[in-house]
């Protein structure tokens, strides 16, 4: 789902936090029966949301990060101002390895994680909190 703020009016942490529960709703995880949403604000200010999508090749499963990430990209999308996760567990989860190296590839110089459990209680974090000295290739001279 893409929710375009026509006004461009600001998402409160809250709304953002809620749009990435109802994502969560539609994850597809009969492997795991861990259900994750995410949602993201861009540099636009467009708001992108993401479920992840489990696989019986368990490699070809994505996560919801990863997910809204993805569709924000495809939308032309190129950096991430804040992005919020939720999971089926009451306190907050954190996204994984993978998850935060592709986060760290778009994060904005402002990005935040909100990451969020089941009862609405979350944590802030910044992109070098989550990934300190993320790998980045260096330039060709």
């Amino acid at each position: 789902m893409t929710v375009e703020t026509k006004k461009r009016m600001p998402i409160t942490d809250a709304e953002l936090i809620e749009l990435a529960n109802q994502a969560r709703q539609r994850a597809y995880a009969p492997y795991s029966g861990f259900h994750v949403g995410a949602a993201l604000i861009d540099d636009q200010g467009r708001v992108f949301t993401g479920c992840n999508i489990e696989n019986a090749s368990y490699g070809a499963t994505n996560c919801a990060e990863r997910t809204a990430i993805f569709k924000a990209v495809s939308e032309g999308g190129r950096q991430i101002r804040k992005l919020a996760a939720i999971c089926d567990q009451e306190t907050p989860c954190m996204p994984c390895g993978i998850c935060r190296q592709v986060i760290a590839e778009f994060a904005a110089a402002d990005f935040e994680l909100l990451a969020a459990g089941s009862s609405g209680n979350f944590k802030r974090y910044t992109q070098e909190a989550l990934l300190p000295d993320a790998f980045v290739l260096p330039t060709k001279p």
